[in-house]
């Protein structure tokens, strides 16, 4: 069976990732069914951990996407983990990744399905190589090591202005907080200079692998963003067509 597709989503907490991911796979649910030859190929069920699983499709998230990784995503991402050194807490990153990647992202690519991640690793160059200024090399080097150097076939970096990202992560954590009781606002804590590093390593990195990084930059819409979306995936889809046939 051909290997499947791994898409990864990219950009600042507000960038509007989880907005456009969901977006993405009803376009690929649809495309799937007005296609006789891909017809009922794309499925769809809810489950723990983050993920959402089918028969062609897979969602799933990084910190989190395994119950093992929704453990590592609490301590992480709450406020009251306060005392995380940046190595522990980029360790912590990859060993919820090397999980993810053995119990979700690998078994689903080798049965041919498409895998569409909220964040993969340049959340880890970005954050903790950048923001942390632990710098990218140990974070390529850790990639290469737990990962096997898993890279995605297409990354898709939404980078709106560091201003409106950060206005509306803060404001959604806060609400979100409130509702839930859940607290993830452990990174929207940080100062205004650690996520403009951040942002900066997101254009480094965007500009270092310009091949499988499309980089949708500034204040557009989600429609103007979710058609750049479907133009870069549907590229994808039909040169890996081209190349199965």
């Amino acid at each position: 069976m051909p290997r499947g597709l791994f898409i990864t989503l990219e950009g600042l907490d507000g960038s509007g990732k989880t907005t456009q991911i969901n977006r993405l796979a009803a376009w690929l649910k649809k495309r799937a069914t007005d296609t006789p030859q891909n017809a009922g190929a794309l499925s769809f069920r809810r489950s723990s951990g983050g993920m959402v699983g089918g028969s062609g499709l897979v969602l799933t998230r990084q910190p989190g996407g395994t119950p093992t990784g929704d453990r590592i995503r609490a301590l992480l991402l709450d406020s009251r983990s306060t005392a995380l050194s940046p190595m522990t807490e980029m360790a912590l990153m990859f060993a919820d990744r090397a999980q993810t990647i053995a119990e979700v992202i690998e078994p689903a690519l080798k049965t041919g399905k498409i895998v569409l991640c909220d964040r993969f690793t340049d959340s880890t160059e970005a954050y903790q190589g950048g923001g942390r200024q632990l710098g990218s090399a140990p974070v390529l080097e850790l990639h290469r090591i737990l990962c096997s150097n898993l890279q995605p076939d297409l990354t898709l970096m939404l980078l709106p202005s560091l201003e409106a990202s950060l206005a509306r992560a803060r404001h959604r954590n806060q609400r979100a907080e409130a509702q839930t009781g859940q607290n993830e606002n452990r990174f929207e804590q940080e100062q205004d200079e650690f996520y403009r590093r951040v942002w900066e390593k997101y254009k480094e990195i965007a500009a270092r692998e310009p091949q499988r990084v499309v980089l949708i930059e500034g204040d557009l819409t989600i429609g103007r963003v979710h058609k750049k979306i479907i133009a870069a995936v549907g590229e994808r889809l039909t040169l890996k067509a081209h190349n199965l046939g």
